[in-house]
């Protein structure tokens, strides 16, 4: 899974304060997920107001 937030984002900052393992950062109304933190846990879109934040399928590109 990968966590992707989209333009609906109002920068409130609930995803950054809430995620357990501090993979959201801010920098000038930027909010940016350290994909090596993450865990797709789901706690940010769960607390984001605006539901601005989705988690989505990686394909699995090692299969051909």
């Amino acid at each position: 899974m990968a966590v992707k937030i989209n333009d609906d984002c109002i920068f409130c900052g609930s995803c950054v304060v809430n995620c357990p393992l501090g993979a959201i950062s801010t920098s000038d109304f930027h909010l940016e997920i350290d994909p090596h933190l993450c865990t797709s846990c789901g706690t940010c879109a769960s607390v984001c107001p605006m539901d601005a934040i989705q988690l989505t399928e990686i394909p699995d590109r090692s299969v051909r």
